[in-house]
């Protein structure tokens, strides 16, 4: 295990953080949109997490039974960007330029499926994660100054 494993760990989780952050901005930003290029109302996005792995850990706990170890890790990562498919909520407004024109939902326009109030707690969640991972940097930079003052 490197010196500075930790930090590039705490660094992967800032990152994939701080592009959640702007995917949840963006579903914020878009809640009143009606139409977008694909056509239709738009569609909130989420962003799907998986570990950095490695098959063959370079490092092991001396203090750990071989069984329960599996290495230190290697962080995380962004497997993907996914669109909500659930449908938005229909409201009725037949003089909208996005109404329905025909069928038995004619008048309505459809609205993104986007819940503010979720999104906001996403946001917070995605803002104390990012805090966390800063926080173990913080622990890590202390940790090397206090190793670095034990050699003078």
């Amino acid at each position: 295990m490197g010196l500075f494993t930790s930090i590039n760990i705490a660094a992967t989780g800032m990152s994939a953080e701080r592009l959640r952050s702007d995917v949840i901005s963006n579903n914020i930003a878009n809640a009143s949109t009606t139409r977008t290029q694909e056509g239709g109302a738009f569609k909130r996005s989420r962003v799907v997490f998986e570990p950095i792995s490695s098959k063959h850990p370079q490092w092991r706990s001396p203090f750990c039974p071989e069984d329960l170890d599996n290495g230190a890790g290697k962080g995380v990562k962004v497997r993907e960007i996914v669109k909500d498919s659930s449908e938005g909520r229909l409201v009725y407004d037949p003089e909208h330029p996005d109404a329905i024109k025909s069928g038995p939902n004619a008048g309505y326009v459809e609205y993104p499926n986007v819940n503010i109030v979720n999104e906001m707690v996403d946001l917070i969640s995605a803002s104390r994660a990012y805090e966390a991972n800063s926080t173990v940097i913080e622990g890590s930079k202390s940790m090397f100054g206090a190793a670095l003052e034990i050699g003078r």
